[in-house]
C-alpha cells in the first residue's frame, strides 16, 4: 500500500501522465480501426452484434442444427410487414392499396440483401385453382395491380380460398395483408426496413392504409442501433448527474473532478480492451460502461468522503491522504477482490457473450481499483492548500439532514435490535415467496418500449394474423419416400391440429397443406376432398403437379428432395421464451403418445427456438456463477476479518439484498430476463462493499472505545456518512437510465439504484442490530 500510495504523492506528474497516455492509447486503439478500417486492416474496429444465434457457442448442438436445417430446406429470417386498413371497408382490399403493396413488392426486390425469389406476397404466390377433373391450374394470384375496387376484392376471395395463405398471409376477416421479406443475413435487416419505410413515404395513401414492420430479426439488429445511441447518451446523463450530486456533497468542483475521471478512463481503457481484442459489442458488452462506472466512482467516493471528514482535522492534504488511504486500503483490496471474482465467476457460464461481459467488467473493476488508488491520491496532492481552505465536516457535531438521519438509525440499532431482526426475517420470508413466482422468460422485442413502432407492430399484427414469430419442428423419418405414406401425412395432420388448439400456436403448415389443396383442385374444387389421398400413388401425383406451379422450390421449404425429411412451419403469436417452451412441451407430449409411424424423430430450430436454449443455459450458468463466487466471497470475507463468524456477518447485506430484489422481481411479475440475471453479480460486489468498510469500522472503533455501545453511535459519524453518500450519489445518479426508450437501460437503472439502496440499508440497520444483540459472541473482550 505505502510504495502505491507513496508514489502518486510523490510523483503525481508521472502517475496523472501515464493514466493518460494508457487511456489515450486504448482509445487510438478502438477508434482508428473503427474510422479508417482501410487504413488500419491489421487493428480490430468496433463490431457490433444482436445475433441471437451467438449467444450459444459455435458448435452448440441446437445452433448447428438450425444452421443445416435452414441450408437443407432453403430458409431465411423474415422481415415482417403487415398493411391494414380499418378505414375503408374493404379493408387493404381496395385498387389503391394493393396498387402500393404491389409497388413495395416490386421495391423489396431491389434492396441488396433481400431474396427477391422467396419473397412472400400476393402479387409472388400462384393462385391454386381446378381446371377440370384432375387438372389443376396455377396462375400469379395478382400479376398486375387491380384497376378496380372490385378487382381487388377477387384477389381477396382467392387468398382466402387457400388454406396456406389464409390467417398467414391474409387475415380472417380479409381485411389485411401480411408480406414475408426474406433476407439473406440479419444484420441487414434495420437498413433493408428503414428502406422499406422510406419508400412508404413516398406512396398515395388515399386507401387509408398503415403500414407495420417488425420480426425478431429486426428487432434484433434495430436494438443494435440504438444500443449505441444509449452508450452516448444515458451514461453521460447518468455521470452528469453523479457529478452534481457530488458536488453537493462536497462542495469543490475541483474536488470530484478526479472520481469522474477515474469512471471515465476506466471505462475507456476497458471497452478500447474489449474492442481492440476483436471482441464485438454485444447487448451484454454494450453495457459494461453502466456497470463499471458505479463501481469505480464507489471508492473514490469513499476516499473524498473520508478526505472531506479528517481534512478539518489535519489540514494538511498529504497527511489527510495517507491517513485516508491507511484507512481504506484493505476494505477498498477486499471489496475489488470480491467484486472481481463476482463477475469473472461470469466466466463459467455457456453463454459466449456473458463470458465476454464477466472478463472485462472484472477488468475494468481492476483497472478501476487501480486508478483510484493511484490517480485520485495524485489528484488530490495537485489541490493547492488554500483552495481547500474552509473545506470539509468541521465537526463531528456538525447537524445537517443526513446527519440526523444516521443518528436515527443508530438509535434503532442500539435500542431496537430484536424488532429489526424480526422484520428481517419476515422481509427475508416473502421474498422467499417472491422469488418462488419468478418466471424466467425473454422475447427481444419486448427490449422496446411499448410505444415503440417495433412493439406497436408486434401488437397490431400478432392479433390479426397467426402470429409472426416462425419456429420449426423437423421430422425425420430415416426412409426415402416416407412423407408419401397417406398413413404418416394423416398422423400429421393430427399433430398440427392438436399443435393448433395451443393458444400460442396461429397456424402451422407443412406438406400435408399443399398435398389437400392441391388434390381439392384436382376434384373440381370439391372442398370434400381436402384431405389427404388415400394411396402414396395419389399423394405423389398431387406433388408432381405442384411442381408444375410458378414457384416449385417452395415445396422443399416443407419436404426434402428424397421425401425423408419434413418440416412443420409454426407461426406463433407470442415471441417469449416460455410461450415457445409450452409448445414445445405439448408437441412433446403429444408425440410420446402418438408417436408417428416409422420411428419418425423429431427436434425444433429457428430464432424463437434458440432463444429459448440459450435462456435455458443462461439461468443455470449465472446461477452456477452465482453459488461459486458467493462461496469465493465468503472464503475472502473470512480471510479479511480472520473469523469465520465475522466472515459469515459480511455475508449478511449480499444474501439480503439478493433475496429482497429478486423476490419484489417475483412479486411484481417481471420476467427473470438477461439484464435481470447479471444484476445478481453486482449484487454482490455493492452489498459486500458496505459491509466490508462497515465492519472494518466497526472492529477498529471498538478497539479504540472499548464497547460497542460507545462505537455504535461513532459508526454513524464519518463511515455512516460515506456510506450514505454512495448511497445517495450513486444510486440516485443512475436512475436517469430508467427514461432511456430501451427496456434492458431501463431495468438496469432500477435495479442498480434498487440494489445501492437495500444493501445501504441492510447495511446501516441490520448489521449494528446483529452486534448489538451479539456483542459478547462477535466482541468476547467485553466480556470481562
Amino acid at each position: 500500500m505505502n510504495s502505491l500510495v507513496n508514489l502518486a504523492i510523490r510523483r503525481p506528474r508521472l502517475v496523472t501522465g501515464v493514466s493518460a497516455l494508457l487511456t489515450l492509447s486504448m482509445l487510438l486503439l478502438a477508434t482508428l480501426p473503427s474510422v479508417f478500417p482501410e487504413r488500419f486492416p491489421a487493428l480490430h474496429g468496433v463490431q457490433v452484434d444482436t445475433d441471437p444465434e451467438n449467444m450459444l457457442s459455435h458448435d452448440n448442438p441446437a445452433r448447428v442444427l438450425h444452421r443445416e436445417e435452414k441450408a437443407e430446406f432453403e430458409l431465411y429470417e423474415q422481415i415482417v410487414l403487415g398493411v391494414v386498413n380499418d378505414e375503408n371497408p374493404q379493408g387493404v382490399f381496395n385498387a389503391q392499396t394493393l396498387d402500393n403493396v404491389y409497388r413495395l413488392t416490386e421495391f423489396a426486390k431491389t434492396l441488396d440483401g433481400v431474396v427477391a425469389p422467396e419473397i412472400i406476397a400476393p402479387s409472388t404466390v400462384d393462385n391454386i385453382e381446378q381446371a377440370g377433373l384432375g387438372a389443376v391450374s396455377f396462375s400469379w394470384l395478382m400479376p398486375k395491380p387491380p384497376e378496380t375496387d372490385a378487382e381487388a376484392l377477387a384477389v381477396r376471395d382467392a387468398m382466402l380460398r387457400l388454406p396456406m395463405m389464409r390467417g398467414a398471409i391474409v387475415d380472417d376477416a380479409g381485411k389485411s395483408l401480411m408480406l414475408f421479406i426474406p433476407i439473406t443475413s440479419k444484420d441487414q435487416s434495420y437498413r433493408i426496413s428503414r428502406a422499406l419505410m422510406d419508400e412508404i413515404e413516398t406512396f398515395e395513401r388515399s386507401g387509408g392504409e398503415k403500414y407495420h414492420i417488425t420480426g425478431l430479426p429486426v428487432a434484433n439488429d434495430t436494438f443494435g442501433v440504438q444500443m449505441f445511441l444509449q452508450m452516448a447518451i444515458s451514461a453521460p446523463i447518468a455521470m452528469g448527474l453523479i457529478f452534481l450530486l457530488m458536488l453537493y456533497f462536497f462542495k469543490r468542483l475541483t474536488l470530484i473532478v478526479s472520481p469522474m475521471l477515474v469512471a471515465l478512463m476506466s471505462v475507456v481503457i476497458t471497452m478500447g480492451a474489449l474492442i481492440a481484442t476483436g471482441n464485438t459489442v454485444h447487448i451484454m458488452s454494450s453495457m459494461i460502461p453502466i456497470f463499471i462506472m458505479p463501481i469505480a466512482v464507489l471508492d473514490a467516493v469513499h476516499i473524498l468522503s473520508e478526505f472531506y471528514d479528517r481534512y478539518p482535522k489535519l489540514q494538511d492534504k498529504r497527511a489527510t491522504i495517507r491517513a485516508v488511504m491507511s484507512e481504506l486500503w484493505w476494505p477498498m483490496f477486499f471489496t475489488t477482490v470480491t467484486t472481481v471474482a463476482g463477475f469473472a465467476s461470469l466466466m463459467m457460464t455457456p453463454i459466449p457473450p456473458v463470458r465476454v461481459f464477466g472478463g472485462f467488467i472484472a477488468l475494468g473493476v481492476m483497472v478501476a481499483w487501480v486508478l483510484t488508488v493511484t490517480f485520485v491520491p495524485a489528484y488530490l496532492t495537485f489541490l493547492p492548500e488554500k483552495s481547500l481552505q474552509n473545506f470539509g465536516h468541521r465537526h463531528e457535531g456538525d447537524d445537517d439532514e443526513a446527519t440526523g438521519v444516521l443518528r436515527l438509525i443508530a438509535s434503532l440499532a442500539g435500542h431496537r435490535p430484536r424488532a429489526i431482526l424480526v422484520c428481517s426475517l419476515v422481509l427475508l420470508g416473502v421474498a422467499g415467496y417472491g422469488i418462488s413466482r419468478i418466471q424466467i422468460n425473454d422475447n427481444p422485442v419486448k427490449w422496446f418500449e411499448p410505444s415503440h413502432r417495433i412493439r406497436v407492430a408486434d401488437a397490431v399484427l400478432n392479433e390479426r394474423f397467426s402470429g409472426t414469430y416462425p419456429a420449426y419442428l423437423l421430422l425425420d423419418a430415416g426412409q426415402e419416400n416416407a412423407f408419401k405414406d397417406p398413413a404418416l401425412l394423416e398422423a400429421l395432420n393430427g399433430l398440427q391440429a392438436h399443435l393448433e388448439q395451443n393458444a400460442n400456436v396461429g397456424k402451422t403448415t407443412s406438406i400435408t397443406g399443399v398435398v389437400q389443396t392441391v388434390y381439392r383442385e384436382m376434384m373440381e374444387g370439391d372442398e370434400a376432398y381436402f384431405r389427404i389421398p388415400g394411396s402414396s400413388r395419389a399423394v405423389a401425383q398431387t406433388l408432381l403437379t405442384y411442381e408444375s406451379s410458378h414457384r416449385p422450390g417452395d415445396l422443399f421449404h416443407f419436404v426434402t428432395p428424397t421425401y425423408d425429411k419434413a418440416v412443420v412451419w409454426l407461426q406463433l403469436n407470442s415471441g417469449d421464451n416460455r410461450e415457445m417452451s409450452s409448445v414445445v412441451a405439448a408437441a412433446n407430449a403429444y408425440l410420446q403418445a402418438h408417436p408417428l409411424p416409422g420411428q419418425v424423430q423429431h427436434d425444433w430450430f429457428g430464432l424463437t427456438y434458440i432463444n429459448v436454449i440459450w435462456q435455458e443455459k443462461m439461468v443455470a450458468g449465472m446461477l452456477g456463477s452465482l453459488l461459486s463466487s458467493f462461496a469465493v466471497v465468503l472464503v475472502l470475507m473470512m480471510v479479511l476479518f480472520r473469523s469465520p463468524l465475522w466472515g459469515l456477518l459480511a455475508m449478511v447485506p449480499l444474501t439480503l439484498t439478493i433475496a429482497l430484489i429478486y423476490g419484489v422481481i417475483g412479486l411484481v411479475g417481471k420476467d427473470y430476463d438477461m439484464p435481470v440475471a447479471v444484476l445478481s453479480s453486482l449484487s454482490l460486489g455493492l452489498a459486500v462493499d458496505y459491509a466490508i468498510h462497515f465492519l472494518a469500522r466497526s472492529r477498529e472503533l471498538q478497539r479504540q472505545r472499548g464497547s460497542w455501545a460507545a462505537t455504535l453511535p461513532a459508526m454513524f459519524t464519518e463511515p455512516g456518512r460515506a456510506i450514505a453518500r454512495n448511497i445517495i450519489v450513486i444510486g440516485i445518479g443512475f436512475t436517469p437510465l430508467i427514461l432511456a426508450p430501451l427496456v434492458p437501460y431501463q431495468t438496469v437503472g432500477v435495479l442498480i439504484s434498487a440494489i445501492l439502496l437495500v444493501a445501504g440499508l441492510v447495511t446501516l440497520l441490520i448489521l449494528p442490530s446483529i452486534l448489538t444483540l451479539f456483542e459478547k459472541r462477535f466482541f468476547p473482550e467485553n466480556r470481562a
